[in-house]
């Protein structure tokens, strides 16, 4: 990829002076995020104009303290005015509590959702530009209504657009088409899916990706684009599970499965890649790797863009001694538990350089067709 910041404040393509707030919950990652474009704006002072600064951090000071009864208020102590403005929130971050009538209180989506909006109201309309980066987008699994109930997701966009956000960058959406809820904003949603095939590659090297030992399944309807871009670029056959569901029931907030229903060829001998967005508490995908295995499937790569593990982990480190998967691939576009990081199964990609060259795409009103697309930088990986 080339080089952003030459001269950034300097070229006539810059929106404004760079900008970051980190929320609370998205520390390790806009710590990462802003090393990346300190490091590319400060390199090659030489050739420079004589009265420009080296940057320590792009890094806002900012802070969302809380009252101890719950209530709080977002204050930025350093100017935001004339900025080129880029918050960065977790709001699936649920190791951040806050005290509360004298107890630690953890932080749901909605608190996290509550203190973005206190920070956008801080700014109070002087940045130059505001764009919100939300890996995990708030209400993304509440995206459609099917019968009297809430649209969590497009009300968050409509309320965020309401405030002044110019632009939502996420990841690997529920489903993108929420962004119909405001066709005024900007709205990009990325995909991780040369970083997680990049780990892949550098943890199982002699991995063969080809049609006749390799290919896609799809855990379910919902997921089936994601499994058929991995198809699609690696050249490989595609199967899919439907899920057939108890819809007379309600078991914690969702209707039950009963039953996991294959369509596609035969899995026999091959390894398989099954990629999603989320993996929460991972049931589901249990029983596909059951169901896989006993149709004869090699080696099985679990892949969630969020590995959420709602449940814990020691089902997975269960199944993963039986010999039902090889590895669940994820990244850290949300908060991971440490002791997940410690399973010799689970492997992280990291997203951080990635949201660093959107971000300086961004700010300088590059496209970032280039970064949306990862099929040459796919092609190029698996040429080596």
């Amino acid at each position: 990829m080339p080089t952003f910041f030459t001269e950034v404040f300097d070229v006539p393509s810059a929106v404004a002076p760079l900008g970051l707030i980190i929320l609370e919950g998205a520390k390790d990652l806009g710590n990462k995020i802003d090393n990346y474009l300190v490091n590319w704006y400060n390199r090659d002072l030489s050739k420079r104009k004589a009265d420009f600064i080296k940057k320590d951090t792009f890094i806002l000071d900012s802070d969302c303290p809380r009252f101890t009864t719950g209530d709080g208020k977002a204050v930025i102590k350093d100017s935001v005015r004339g900025r080129d403005l880029y918050i960065v929130v977790d709001v699936g971050n649920y190791h951040c509590t806050y005290n509360m009538i004298g107890g630690a209180n953890h932080m749901s989506p909605d608190d996290h959702y509550a203190d973005l909006k206190r920070i956008i109201g801080a700014a109070g309309g002087k940045a130059e530009r505001i764009t919100v980066v939300m890996p995990l987008l708030y209400g993304g699994r509440q995206h459609k209504r099917t019968s009297r109930e809430s649209l969590d997701c497009a009300q968050m966009l409509q309320e965020l657009y309401a405030m002044g956000v110019k632009e939502i960058i996420t990841f690997d959406a529920h489903d993108p088409r929420v962004q119909n809820a405001v066709p005024l904003m900007g709205f990009d949603n990325f995909f991780p899916t040369y970083q997680i095939l990049k780990a892949l590659t550098k943890h199982f090297p002699n991995l063969e990706l080809t049609k006749d030992k390799f290919m896609a399944v799809s855990p379910d309807e919902g997921a089936v684009d994601r499994n058929i871009y991995y198809a699609s670029v690696l050249g490989v056959d595609m199967g899919m599970f439907y899920k057939r569901r108890d819809y007379s029931t309600i078991v914690n907030g969702r209707n039950p499965i009963v039953a996991h229903e294959y369509i596609g060829s035969s899995v026999k001998g091959k390894n398989i890649i099954v990629a999603d967005d989320i993996i929460a508490t991972g049931d589901s995908m249990l029983k596909l790797c059951t169901h896989l295995k006993k149709n004869g499937a090699k080696n099985i790569f679990l892949n969630a863009t969020f590995a959420l593990f709602t449940e814990g982990t020691d089902k997975f480190q269960q199944a993963y001694e039986d010999g039902l998967f090889t590895a669940v691939l994820s990244t850290n576009l949300t908060y991971t538990n440490p002791s997940l990081k410690t399973r010799e199964w689970y492997i992280e990609a990291d997203l951080s350089k990635y949201i660093s060259y959107i971000i300086a795409y961004c700010n300088q009103n590059k496209s970032v067709a280039d970064l949306l697309s990862s099929s040459e930088r796919i092609n190029a990986l698996l040429k080596k």
